[in-house]
């Protein structure tokens, strides 16, 4: 095992949860109320920031993207790839729910609640936007929360760091292949070009820049590494929440007029979190891996990496679109849903424990 990737496992099962963190719903709550307030305030400046375009990417919003995302990826380390055969149960689990169920499931829930049960409750020219948003959101797996989840369940720092690592890596080149697919069969165009810009803006340069700087700043010692992740890391807040107000502050009037859409939108999010938590954590449990891999395999297999997906649909869909506003959604349940899935696997653990299967060698 590499000198990196046992300091990287020892954060990974060692740092406590920030404050944001703990708290990030009620940061993103008074951001949608800061972004709205400021939307129908004063307009004319959001105007304007949203007319700084680049090849149909939205200048200031990639920025703050980068600056939310770099530090999350400083976090992984793709040394520890190597222990993907160490745990090839729950590797395999997680890899089904987070590329086989998830995107699928959500598209079928986006479809059955937006397009159906929910349509008269909503505008009639977002509904197709909804759908997307919520499919871009189940079609990223999440990077760096997972660290957090798996901290809070005592998961194996080796399996979490293998799974993230192996996850990252397959994102680049299935991200774009599994939205366009399911926007196609959602009758949605799909902007190629964009999509695949958005994929090497937001997924492989980030990357390439995260570990190029891990590689140098861990040349430098642990503590300068630790140091500047922590600095890195308040920026990245700064970042999530400016994003997060200037998305409010677009989607304003649309929410002024029809308050109950981001409740609307909440539940097939709820539903999915739900589901495929529990489908990764009885699954692994049918094929005997150990609880501390089934939490974090859990975990990783019910959340989203909001921060793609709330910069992947402003690129394909803008500001003020219903895409935009569905994975912001995804952001403002993301704590409360996961610190419950949290505690659910944390109490099972004597069920879990008696019903695993057992391989016949132990």
């Amino acid at each position: 095992m590499s000198v990196q990737c046992e300091t990287t496992a020892k954060a990974v099962s060692g740092a406590p949860m920030s404050v944001f963190e703990r708290w990030l719903t009620l940061w993103v709550a008074l951001c949608i109320l800061v972004g709205i307030g400021l939307g129908q305030w004063m307009p004319a400046p959001f105007q304007f920031l949203g007319r700084l375009e680049l090849a149909q990417v939205n200048v200031p919003v990639g920025l703050l993207i980068w600056v939310m995302i770099i530090p999350m990826l400083m976090k992984i380390d793709f040394g520890a790839l190597h222990q993907v055969k160490s745990h090839w149960k729950g590797i395999g689990v997680t890899l089904f729910v987070n590329w086989a169920v998830k995107p699928f499931s959500m598209a079928l829930l986006a479809w059955l609640f937006i397009r159906g049960l929910f349509a008269p409750w909503l505008p009639a020219e977002q509904l197709d936007s909804y759908v997307a948003g919520l499919i871009l959101l189940a079609a990223a797996p999440c990077t760096a929360m997972v660290f957090v989840w798996s901290r809070l369940t005592g998961g194996d720092p080796y399996f979490t760091l293998s799974q993230v690592a192996l996850n990252d890596t397959i994102m680049v080149f299935a991200f774009a292949p599994i939205v366009g697919l399911l926007l196609g069969l959602s009758a949605i165009v799909v902007p190629w070009d964009t999509l695949l810009t958005s994929v090497v803006l937001y997924i492989v340069i980030p990357v390439i820049i995260a570990q190029v700087w891990r590689k140098r700043l861990l040349k430098q010692g642990q503590e300068r590494f630790d140091a500047t992740l922590d600095t890195l890391g308040h920026a990245s807040i700064l970042a999530l929440l400016a994003t997060l107000i200037l998305l409010f502050a677009f989607q304003g009037e649309a929410i002024l007029k029809q308050p109950l859409i981001i409740l609307l939108l909440a539940v097939p999010i709820l539903i999915q979190v739900f589901f495929n938590s529990a489908l990764a954590y009885w699954l692994n449990r049918a094929v005997g891996e150990k609880h501390n891999v089934a939490c974090p395999s859990a975990l990783i297999g019910a959340s989203n990496f909001f921060e793609l997906a709330v910069a992947a649909a402003i690129s394909l869909f803008g500001f003020q679109s219903g895409a935009a506003l569905a994975t912001v959604v995804g952001v403002l349940i993301e704590v409360p849903v996961m610190l419950l899935v949290v505690r659910v696997v944390n109490r099972t653990k004597g069920w879990y424990e008696q019903g695993r299967a057992v391989p016949a060698h132990v």
